[in-house]
């Protein structure tokens, strides 16, 4: 028999399917989360209800979880996924007060992602051989990358219908659609890309060898050849060309929510996290060329 806790939680993932359009590994996410929550309330407190339940609890539950040994970053999962229920809770009237919003979340510094410099950018950027096809291939997926910082999963799902003149039609996160700008570099590279393939009829922008649609794998093993192959030591994926994309911009002046739009972040904290790492490179490009930086 269902609990008036367990109603409330079906009805909170529905609302995240439905009227949230998250993606469905947040959901499976918010789902064990949760459904741990409400185990930990029943077995310690046997609460049943949503009614029930105090800031007192919530704080009991986040000590418990850091007391079995859980990662600070694996409480702070946890609690967004408490503070949401109970925020939707709350508006839907279930609860008269949101006990969440007193509980504090443990402190976690966010590392900041590698960036390469935009010499090393132009020196992956130049490494395929754009004499064969598949070299031409490789040459426009790392130009487009860097011109609009897809994510890598947003690149090998681009479709013909997506490409337009100067602007990209993206499926992100939780299914969400954004346009996204490139510049000709880019644009004249795919054009060119596009007229030499084979396989024509596949709705998918880009083509392995075989004729199917590009894997992860594939493009991740192609870029990190391309960055030795440019004699960068460092590691170097996708997403570092997504992480340099976000930091140029910045650098260049660039404002921060365009960025923040071009990226697909739903909240805008996630993109303030580029002005560090272009904060800090302009530190050391003043320390390296002023005369009097060291």
């Amino acid at each position: 028999m269902s609990t008036p806790m367990d109603n409330a939680i079906e009805g909170f993932l529905a609302y995240c399917r439905v009227e949230k359009g998250l993606a469905e590994l947040t959901l499976d996410a918010y789902h064990r989360d949760i459904v741990g929550l409400a185990g930990y309330l029943k077995e310690r407190f046997r609460i049943t209800a949503p009614r029930q339940v105090t800031a007192g609890e919530l704080s009991g539950w986040m000590s418990w979880m850091e007391g079995r040994g859980l990662s600070l970053r694996s409480i702070a999962r946890h609690r967004v996924a408490m503070r949401q229920f109970f925020k939707y809770m709350a508006a839907e009237g279930i609860i008269e007060e949101n006990p969440a919003v007193l509980i504090e979340g443990p402190k976690i510094g966010r590392p900041l992602p590698s960036v390469i410099s935009e010499a090393e950018v132009e020196a992956v950027l130049a490494a395929p051989d754009k004499g064969s096809r598949l070299g031409l291939r490789d040459a426009a997926m790392l130009e487009l990358l860097y011109a609009t910082g897809l994510r890598v999963s947003e690149l090998i799902n681009v479709k013909q219908e997506n490409w337009h003149d100067g602007w990209l039609v993206v499926r992100g996160k939780g299914g969400k659609e954004r346009l996204v700008p490139y510049g000709d570099q880019a644009g004249d590279l795919v054009a060119k890309y596009l007229r030499s393939r084979l396989h024509q009829d596949n709705p998918y922008l880009f083509l392995s060898s075989r004729g199917a649609p590009m894997t992860r794998q594939n493009f991740w093993e192609r870029v990190k050849r391309y960055a030795k192959q440019a004699g960068i030591g460092k590691s170097v994926s996708p997403h570092t060309l997504r992480h340099a994309f976000a930091t140029h911009l910045l650098m260049h002046g660039a404002d921060l929510r365009a960025v923040q739009v071009m990226l697909g972040h739903s909240d805008i904290t996630t993109t303030e996290i580029y002005t560090h790492i272009a904060q800090e490179r302009l530190r050391q490009i003043h320390a390296r060329f002023h005369p009097r930086g060291e």
